[in-house]
């Protein structure tokens, strides 16, 4: 998927973990199969997950990353009803993977990608809630760090930019140009930041009998557009759901059109970066495309 991709196989796992944490020797170690982009992921028996990052970068780069993910874990843990991952170890480098690595809280549920929730208000309902306790969480004074998506939407243009070009043979690239000069102009206005789990896509969300079971990937938690985790909406729901959605977090119109701008600025990106590397992404992008284009009329 990545130019930098590191490889990591079972058997690499197993050893690092056997010589790392001897205490779980005796339990199974499997690589769970799924979209994701950012780790390889080893269930360690029944309770643990062993994330690998899957791109290469220096080693006190990654260390601080995990710290800060494990971080972001503690802060969100317990904050709503929904199961989250937490913090358990931080492995580190060894022979055949280069870098620190993670183990989390293993949960339960199947992720949005294969158990589909978009017809369900019940589904939609718990999601409100959640990005509603997020949201409650304080920020103690931080705001926006000015990294990625939560603050500006003009200032993407130039991503959206590359974006076109290379989705010329992917998409009906003139009218998502139309959509985006809708929408990168949205004020903000004096809103304040809040907390945002800041990437709930259908990868991250866990599904039981219809309704949210557990939230995955926290790392990003943190101040930004109060806007910004209402992507879900548009990659996870279909129109009554979303609807749902919208009334319980009670968003008015300029809100609600960020929060959809937010999840086209994220979707242009998807289709054409995982094309031909990883299908399940890239659909996931022409599925919240569509759903968009499909809202604006177009």
């Amino acid at each position: 998927m990545h130019d930098n991709q590191l490889a990591i196989s079972a058997e690499v796992a197993r050893t690092l973990i056997d010589r790392q944490f001897p205490q779980w020797r005796d339990l199974p170690v499997r690589h769970v199969v799924g979209t994701g982009t950012v780790n390889a992921i080893f269930r360690i028996g029944d309770r643990y997950a062993a994330r690998f990052p899957l791109e290469a970068m220096d080693v006190e780069v990654a260390r601080y990353w995990l710290q800060t993910e494990a971080a972001a874990a503690r802060e969100l843990a317990g904050r709503t009803r929904f199961p989250t991952p937490e913090p358990i170890a931080l492995g580190e480098p060894g022979v055949g993977y280069p870098l620190p690595w993670s183990v989390q809280t293993w949960l339960p549920g199947t992720v949005a990608t294969d158990a589909d929730p978009g017809e369900s208000v019940p589904f939609a309902r718990d999601l409100a809630e959640f990005i509603g306790g997020v949201r409650s969480i304080p920020t103690l004074g931080r705001t926006f760090s000015g990294g990625g998506r939560g603050g500006e939407l003009s200032a993407h243009d130039e991503w959206l930019e590359t974006c076109f070009v290379r989705s010329a043979a992917l998409l009906d690239v003139p009218r998502l140009r139309r959509i985006w000069a809708g929408l990168r102009d949205l004020p903000r206005g004096e809103t304040p930041d809040v907390m945002n789990h800041g990437d709930l896509m259908p990868g991250n969300v866990l599904v039981s009998g219809g309704r949210l079971a557990g939230i995955l990937d926290v790392g990003g938690l943190g101040p930004a557009d109060p806007a910004l985790d209402l992507v879900s909406g548009w990659h996870l729901l279909e129109s009554g759901p979303r609807q749902a959605l919208r009334e319980a977090l009670g968003c008015g119109d300029v809100e609600w059109r960020r929060g959809k701008a937010w999840a086209f600025q994220q979707s242009m990106g998807l289709v054409w970066y995982y094309a031909d590397s990883n299908r399940g992404m890239a659909d996931t992008g022409r599925r919240t495309l569509a759903r968009i284009r499909a809202d604006e009329g177009s």
